[in-house]
């Protein structure tokens, strides 16, 4: 069909800027209109349309609409509605119409919905010209990213080891936003550029540090950002081809041989080192155990692709939706007034899911205290469960005469086994305790024997030093070097 007989909308791009990158079809499209609609009039190659052609802009919808994904729809509304007068309509936008463009695909649609005849003539987009003043292949990996919605993320949705185009920076909020995101993984320093007008006699590129971006006084509508790559190695993308490449016949034979069960003990291994590190609280040793106890999962998750169990996208979404269906108050309209009904809520939404799973509710709403908790744990996570719905004293005093109670048990107990018993049932009353002052009972424990440890280990040191062993001293002697040791801050 050719131009002249055709009736309905006619969607064109208006190239990045330069007159010259406008097409020749839309070029005579465009002399042989009387009127044209606009998404924005702010474009530079409108000083070059002819002086009778009539033109209408939604330049006022942005201004009167406070949400982005509002004025594209009232602008898709307002385009459909005058076509279904069943007059002709050309539709203009900047660039090309399928390129960082989010009404006119919803205008191609509506108008199949409604049988108005629709069309798309092509056009150079922002991309090439940007690519071309970057000097830059986009393939075979560069990621290309929008400013609104990486400005509204909270973390950087791609992978960093990737280099990343990031469109329609159109002002200095937006690239201050932009950049607060891309800080949750990029340093400060990190190089990146401003390409301004790409494909125009107002081309202009920028080279600088990332926390300068919002201080560039040219930043404009044709403004795009390019952030150079984190090193090989930076994304999860590459950890999990790093660990497929293990498991892969030309990969290592221990890592080949190794399943779900005979890993065990090194997940556990890694968890317990991961907490000492966490004791510790040595930043570097605890990114260290982390990227270990990592490796055990991303394994654990291989072999169950391998296996055809579950893939790591599965294991992903399942967390994911997870996250999201027991948090009602932050991604639903639910309202809490503070955490214990966060936790309330929590405890009733899991026992919603078991019995949409099918799942007997054996032991209620302890039956999700895992019972491969540390015994420490496990009691004060049992405790709290039960507080949440009322079964709890309501002052401190009781919780603590409680021990005492339980110490005299001890004392009156006859039998070994009966005094094994009240030993744990006075172990579980001092967790109480613990509990109620707010404080992790496994943490404290650890912490405690870490300071044993320090101190016993000064007072080897010490009689070590006066060539003495611990049959040379008195337990008095030793409980003497012992305070000293706490007074050096052991």
């Amino acid at each position: 069909m050719t131009n002249e007989n055709f009736h309905g909308i006619t969607i064109i791009g208006l190239g990045p800027g330069n007159p010259d990158l406008i097409t020749r079809e839309t070029w005579n499209w465009i002399n042989s209109l009387e009127e044209i609609y606009l998404r924005t009039a702010q474009h530079p190659v409108l000083v070059d349309f002819p002086s009778q052609l009539k033109i209408h802009s939604f330049d006022s919808v942005y201004e009167t609409t406070e949400r982005f994904e509002d004025v594209y729809q009232n602008i898709v509304d307002k385009v459909i509605q005058l076509a279904s007068t069943g007059q002709d309509i050309t539709y203009g936008v900047p660039g090309h119409p399928y390129v960082a463009e989010s009404t006119c695909d919803k205008i191609v649609k509506q108008a199949a919905l409604k049988g108005i005849p629709c069309r798309v003539l092509e056009a150079v987009s922002f991309l090439e010209p940007v690519f071309t003043a970057l000097a830059l292949d986009p393939f075979p990996n560069i990621v290309m990213m929008d400013a609104l919605e990486m400005a509204d993320a909270n973390f950087p949705q791609f992978p960093p080891s990737k280099p990343v185009l990031i469109a329609q920076v159109y002002s200095r909020m937006i690239a201050a936003e932009v950049k607060q995101t891309l800080m949750e993984v990029f340093p400060d320093e990190h190089p990146v550029k401003l390409i301004h007008a790409a494909g125009t006699d107002g081309q202009c590129i920028e080279n600088l540090a990332l926390y300068e971006i919002d201080r560039s006084p040219k930043i404009g509508i044709l403004t795009s950002l390019y952030v150079e790559p984190l090193p090989l190695g930076s994304s999860f993308e590459e950890f999990q081809e790093i660990i497929a490449h293990l498991r892969a016949p030309d990969g290592c034979p221990w890592d080949r041989k190794q399943t779900h069960q005979t890993l065990r003990k090194h997940l556990l291994s890694e968890t317990y080192e991961l907490l000492s590190a966490l004791d510790e609280d040595d930043p570097e040793h605890i990114r260290e155990e982390l990227g270990d106890l990592l490796l055990q999962i991303v394994l654990h998750a291989q072999i169950g692709a391998e296996d055809g169990e579950f893939t790591f996208a599965e294991i992903n979404k399942g967390i994911y939706d997870k996250i999201i269906r027991r948090h009602p108050h932050v991604f639903g309209s639910v309202e809490v007034d503070g955490v214990e009904t966060v936790l309330t809520n929590w405890d009733q939404i899991k026992a919603d899911e078991r019995k949409q799973n099918g799942k007997k509710e054996e032991n209620g709403m302890l039956s999700g205290v895992p019972k491969e908790y540390p015994a420490l744990a496990q009691s004060q996570e049992i405790q709290d469960r039960a507080a949440r719905v009322g079964f709890d004293w309501e002052t401190i005093e009781p919780v603590i005469q409680k021990v005492y109670e339980e110490l005299e048990e001890v004392k009156d107990a006859g039998t070994p086994e009966e005094r094994a018993k009240e030993l744990g049932d006075v172990l579980f009353a001092i967790v109480n305790v613990v509990r109620w002052y707010d404080v992790d009972a496994e943490m404290v424990l650890r912490e405690t024997n870490q300071r044993f440890r320090n101190r016993f280990n000064f007072i080897e040191e010490k009689i070590t030093s006066e060539g003495k062993g611990f049959q040379d001293y008195s337990f008095e002697e030793l409980d003497l070097i012992w305070e000293e040791a706490k007074k050096t801050g052991l």
